[in-house]
């Protein structure tokens, strides 16, 4: 599954390119057939905007947030795009320049002030973004756009217009929640985010937006936090991007990536911090896992510890005879991988691109068994019994449980990231397939498939063409895991007029059904779903 491709044409900078919004739905050319069972529309998230009049943004979390839509009928596709009228937008198109500060851009005071209104607005407090790039997932019969700060922004999944900014804080106590929410088959959603616990200290609570009910309610109304993880450091929690979810438990883990909360609350009105400012890294506590009974809301005292690594994205987790298997793409080390993905450093040449990613925490995807009970007369032992996996799990004397994984795909500087499975049915039980977004020194240019028993892989690539994450799409009348198409925005910028496409795989083989171009490029985008018509 390495990548043998070089880019030195550097097409992958159009990928951090500013495109126009579509007035309209655009037809694209199909070649290859559409499957007629595949109805409904892609719905994807991600930068379409990189500079606000003159202002530029720094970071690959910063521009402002375009939706895309690819509708599927009848064997025909068309695509779609708008921007996300979040305040961050209107108000910076309004202004011509950028107001409020994303997670790697300052937003400087209006110049046009004068100096006292400008020394005063420092002071103003700190104006969080909603700036809703990074996901798009349904809440009862509404679908939300979001990032990882407390706002969400509903939208209409049909006209990709946006509804309204929605607060979590008003519904549930927590400073934000993550862009991946677990959505169980009933509608039912799970998400993170960290809150103030007993005494000012910093936690973590679980919220659960219950499924739309007959009385037609706002799910959100009825938001609830069902169990709270303690935090390794009072005042510094770790940054949280996606959790494990099983039938019974769920799983928080815990990394070094530290924000420090007071350097958040206080420099930022002092002196003008962004989000990527107030990261910090411990560097002795490694990785600490929590466990919860997810219908109890109990937290399990158990004290599981590995070495240090960043965790953006967890594979699957499931149970197995007193054990939790945690799959994750995680990345060596303490150090922020953020720090690595800054504008200028993605836009480098293809030997700087290297070079820069040489440097940066190296990636792996792991397998972790977490026991579900001890015995102190085991201490010292690996207690993992189950027989198809090397994972192991050994309790010390001082009653932590250490974790040694088993590695489950590892290339030099080639990543296995944006996993996705068959999630509809799979997810959070046992499982064989996961389809990834590779990553060749941070350059997405493969899709990838992943049987995490065997370790085959299967992988789609062609030259100068850089594909974004694998949706899975299963078939209706599935009978196997793996029936069904994987979906993935392409650009291709330098074959013909024609520099993006809609590709389809089949996800058995990951051989190309047919693809659907479209004559406009497509900026990066991270996440998505499909909404079945």
């Amino acid at each position: 599954m390495y990548s043998q491709v070089e880019h030195p044409a550097g097409g992958y900078k159009k990928l951090f390119e500013t495109v126009e919004e579509l007035s309209s739905p655009v037809t694209a050319h199909v070649t290859g057939r559409i499957p007629t069972w595949l109805r409904g529309s892609l719905l994807r998230c991600g930068p379409g905007l990189f500079e606000v009049g003159s202002e530029p943004y720094y970071h690959l979390f910063d521009g402002q947030a375009l939706l895309h839509k690819f509708d599927f009928k009848e064997g025909h596709v068309t695509y779609h795009r708008r921007f996300l009228r979040t305040d961050s937008y209107v108000r910076g198109m309004t202004e011509k320049r950028i107001v409020i500060t994303e997670f790697g851009t300052y937003a400087y005071p209006d110049p046009c002030k004068n100096i006292f209104s400008r020394f005063f607005s420092y002071f103003k407090g700190v104006e969080i973004t909603d700036n809703a790039l990074v996901n798009i997932y349904p809440v009862g019969e509404d679908y939300y756009a979001c990032t990882e700060t407390n706002f969400i922004t509903r939208i209409n999944p049909d006209t990709l217009e946006t509804i309204k900014q929605v607060d979590l804080c008003k519904y549930v106590s927590v400073n934000g929640a993550t862009a991946h929410p677990h959505i169980e088959n009933d509608g039912t959603v799970y998400n993170i985010g960290n809150c103030f616990g007993k005494n000012f200290s910093l936690a973590y609570n679980i919220i659960r937006i219950p499924p739309l009910q007959a009385d037609k309610e706002d799910p959100m109304n009825k938001s609830e936090v069902v169990v709270q993880f303690p935090c390794s450091d009072r005042f510094k929690p770790s940054y949280v991007h996606s959790f494990g979810l099983t039938p019974n438990y769920l799983v928080f883990v815990e990394t070094p990536v530290k924000i420090n909360l007071l350097k958040f609350l206080s420099s930022w009105s002092l002196w003008g911090a962004n989000y990527m400012d107030c990261f910090e890294s411990n560097e002795t506590m490694g990785v600490w896992l929590h466990v919860a009974e997810k219908k109890k809301g109990r937290l399990l005292n158990l004290k599981y510890r590995t070495s240090a690594f960043n965790l953006f994205h967890h594979i699957n987790t499931y149970e197995d005879n007193g054990f939790l298997i945690v799959d994750l793409c995680t990345w060596k080390g303490f150090e922020f991988v953020y720090n690595y993905l800054y504008l200028a450093n993605l836009r480098g040449n293809w030997d700087e691109v290297k070079r820069h990613a040489e440097k940066a925490p190296q990636p792996e995807a792991r397998r972790y068994v977490l026991p579900l009970s001890i015995d102190k007369a085991d201490t010292g032992k690996n207690l993992v019994t189950l027989p198809y996996t090397t994972a192991t799990a050994t309790l010390r004397s001082d009653e932590t449980i250490w974790l040694e994984p088993e590695v489950i795909f590892s290339g030099p500087r080639h990543a296995f990231e944006f996993p996705q499975i068959n999630y509809g049915k799979y997810g959070g039980k046992p499982y064989t397939y996961t389809y990834g977004l590779g990553l060749n020194h941070f350059v997405p240019d493969r899709l990838c498939k992943l049987n995490v028993k065997t370790k085959e892989t299967w992988v789609w690539q062609e030259p100068d063409s850089y594909p974004s994450e694998p949706i899975f799409v299963s078939h209706p009348d599935a009978l196997e895991e793996d029936d069904g198409v994987v979906l993935s925005i392409v650009i291709s910028p330098g074959v013909g007029p024609k520099p993006a496409f809609l590709l389809i795989l089949n996800a058995k083989d990951m051989s190309e059904v047919a693809r659907a171009e479209v004559e406009v490029m497509i900026p990066v985008t991270f996440h998505g779903c499909f909404k079945r018509a």
